[in-house]
């Protein structure tokens, strides 16, 4: 078993801080909405996984599901049946992140609007040659 960390200051905006590499796993998209779904829906099989993330395929799918069980966020567990049922849930610690991302969805989907409206009004800006601000 893994020895915890003693309390060292992680430093995201550090080049050579082990918590970059963490922040960048955790904030790939796919792993991110696999993270929701469980939180949301609960355990889930792979191919209800599938369905519920739209547009992930099986190979980004499997990659994301095993980082994110290396990372202590989601728990695999294998039914002894026949076939083998697999399931897919989350630690406490992928609901602890589930939590903290739940508002910035909330966000995007309040504000994807405007952000829209605003790509539109700089492509626009951009393509009639006005100069960069």
């Amino acid at each position: 078993m893994a020895t915890p960390q003693p309390d060292l200051a992680f430093d995201v905006f550090a080049a050579v801080c082990p918590s970059r590499t963490v922040f960048a796993e955790l904030a790939d998209k796919w792993n991110l909405l696999l993270l929701l779904s469980l939180h949301q829906r609960g355990e889930q099989r792979f191919s209800e996984l599938q369905r519920s993330v739209g547009g992930v395929s099986r190979k980004m799918l499997t990659q994301s599901l095993r980082s994110l069980e290396r990372d202590g966020l989601v728990r695999r567990t294998v039914h002894p049946e026949t076939p083998p049922r697999v399931v897919y849930g989350l630690l406490p610690l992928g609901h602890a992140l589930a939590l903290k991302v739940e508002p910035i969805v909330e966000w995007v989907e309040n504000c994807a609007g405007e952000v829209v409206a605003a790509r539109e009004a700089f492509d626009e800006r951009h393509e009639a040659g006005a100069p960069a601000l």
